[in-house]
Order: structure tokens, then sequence, then C-alpha cells
């Protein structure tokens, strides 16, 4: 049985025909680029019509900080969660359920509730991100060694594990902000919920760099990747290391969710909606389609929220907010309730 007839479901055959996938990527690239220039530059004046704003001043730095920050997210999110569908085979999951965003929750908690609100103003900087960064690879790192080491290893027991985890991360983050002051709990908040507009434009080489190195080791594996889709014993067949590719790619995983959480905040459905666009729109199962897809539609989404939002809702809200309510909506309402959809 070859690869393509063993993960069907993610191919639509009859749409696949019409574009080819380097076909589909390219729409997607022009798509996310006029979004990304759209919201660079067009602005709504004072008479509430959009016109075109080619001024290169701070408030275009400010827009081109806000593109970097959306195209480092998409990067790390839409990556992130495709491989976790890989190696899991569930599509009903996402990075998330390792407990890294609570993790970072509680780490932000207890230091508001050592600190005060003072640490959530010099949270941004380059020491506090690489701390974070490092904190939850670690804490990904230690729970695959303790999963992975055993005579049980199980990807199912790591997966309940990280949930147990995140759980009790979540009760202890709850806890203290029950005894923080209301003032910090205030500046708390800020942290808790996904921020495009307002990160450290330090941490974003830091980012890239990081983004970058974890691209290429994705690329140049995608093939070994196509064949994990498998399964471990039709892979093991195939002369692959299961063991050891599943270890690499959920440290990769690790590391592109704790980048993005560290940087623009939690983001837990995000990922989720353009991965799942990505399979439908891609054309083809394999990584070299769906990954890139991913990441495409990850960019456009964001700078077509963030676009509305700005000249719209003039940013009266957060973008983050209403992509994860739409992500829930998706999640429930979508592939839940319809069966046959995954």
């Amino acid at each position: 049985m070859s690869v393509s007839e063993t993960f069907a479901p993610s191919v639509d055959a009859g749409r696949a025909g019409r574009f080819s996938w380097r076909a589909r990527l390219a729409i997607a690239a022009t798509l996310a680029a006029a979004a990304v220039a759209a919201y660079l530059l067009m602005r709504t004046g004072a008479d509430d019509a959009l016109r075109w704003d080619l001024r290169f001043g701070p408030s275009f730095e400010r827009r081109l900080r806000t593109v970097a920050a959306i195209a480092l997210a998409a990067f790390c999110q839409g990556v992130a969660t495709v491989l976790f569908h890989t190696v899991t085979h569930n599509r009903i999951l996402t990075p998330s359920i390792i407990g890294l965003d609570a993790l970072y929750v509680l780490i932000q908690t207890v230091g508001v509730a050592i600190v005060g609100a003072r640490f959530v103003d010099n949270s941004d900087t380059v020491w506090q991100f690489l701390l974070q960064t490092a904190a939850m690879v670690l804490f990904a790192g230690v729970l695959y060694r303790w999963m992975f080491s055993g005579r049980f290893a199980s990807l199912f027991l790591l997966l309940l594990a990280g949930v147990v985890m995140g759980l009790a991360f979540r009760a202890l983050s709850e806890f203290l902000q029950r005894l923080i002051s209301p003032s910090d709990f205030d500046a708390l908040q800020i942290k808790l919920f996904g921020r495009l507009g307002s990160v450290n434009i330090e941490l974003l080489p830091i980012a890239a760099v990081i983004c970058a190195v974890v691209g290429v080791i994705v690329w140049r594996r995608r093939r070994v990747l196509d064949v994990l889709l498998l399964g471990r014993e039709s892979a093991t067949g195939l002369g692959v290391d299961h063991r050891r590719e599943l270890t690499l790619a959920l440290v990769l995983i690790a590391v592109l969710v704790s980048v993005s959480t560290a940087l623009v905040g939690p983001l837990t459905f995000f990922g989720f909606i353009i991965a799942t666009l990505a399979y439908q729109l891609a054309g083809d199962w394999r990584h070299r389609a769906t990954v890139p897809m991913a990441v495409l539609l990850g960019v456009f989404t964001l700078a077509v929220g963030q676009f509305v939002l700005t000249n719209v809702f003039y940013a009266a809200g957060t973008l983050t907010v209403i992509i994860e309510f739409c992500g829930g909506v998706v999640f429930l309402a979508i592939l839940l309730l319809r069966k046959g959809t995954l």
C-alpha cells in the first residue's frame, strides 16, 4: 500500500487535480503577500475611507515589526502543528496538549506573585525571553526523557502526562492569581493573551534564527516525515528509526511552540486552524506542500485579521482572542460534530 493510499483522508482527489500543489502554494503566497502589503500600506482616513499610506515613519516601523511577529508566529504554529499531527496520527490534537502553554502561564504568574507588576514590565527583555524559552524546552525534554526511557514507553502515555501536567500548572496558576493584588492581576492579564503589536524588536532576530534552523531541519527531513505517516511498523520496515525520528520531531515541536509562546503569548487553536485548512487546500499529502501551505495560511490569516482590527475596529480588541474563539468554533462545530471530516 502506498503512502498516498494510507493517508488518503488528507487529500480530496477531485479537487487536487484542478491545480497542482505548486500552483496552490503560489496562490497562497500571493494572497499572503497582498494581505501583508494591505496591512503595511493602507489606512482608514478621517472620512472612514481606506487610502494608501506610503509614509515611512514610526507608524510604518511599528507595523513592520508586527508583520515580522506575524510571520514568526505563523511559522512556529503552522510547522509545529503539522509535525504534531504527523507523529500522533490525530488531527484533533494541538501541541498545547503537552502543557507548554500552561507552563508559560505559570511562569508569568509566579513572576508577578514574587516581583509584582514590574515582572510584566520587564518580561520582553532578551534574557527573560531566552529563560522562558529554555524553561519550556527543558520541561518538554524532561517529559520526553521520562516517558520514552521506560520499558512501557508510549506516545499516548506522553500525551496523557502532558495533559495532567498542564492541568496541574493551570490549577497552580489560578491559585496564585487569587492571591496577588488586583493591580498585579490586571498587569498579568496582558501577558496571558497572544499579542502581535507589542513585541520587543530585539527578540525578533533571535526568534528568526531559531526558526530558520528548525525550518532547515524540517525541510531536509520532509521525506522521512512522509514515511512517519505510515505508522511505526511500516516506517520501521522501510528502514526508519521510528523512536529517534519521533523524539526529534517532538523536540522541534517543543522548540517552535516555546519560541512562539515566549514571543507573542499563547496561541492554542491558531495552529490547529491553519493546519486543518492546509490539509484541505494543499492538494498534496506530503510535507513539501502541507507545511508551507500552513505557514502561508497563517501569515494570511493574521495579516487580514490585523488589517481588519486596525482599520475597522480601530484596534479595539485583541486579534488572538478572536482567533482562539473562531478556532474553538471550528474545532467543535466542524470537526467533532461532523463525522468523517478528519
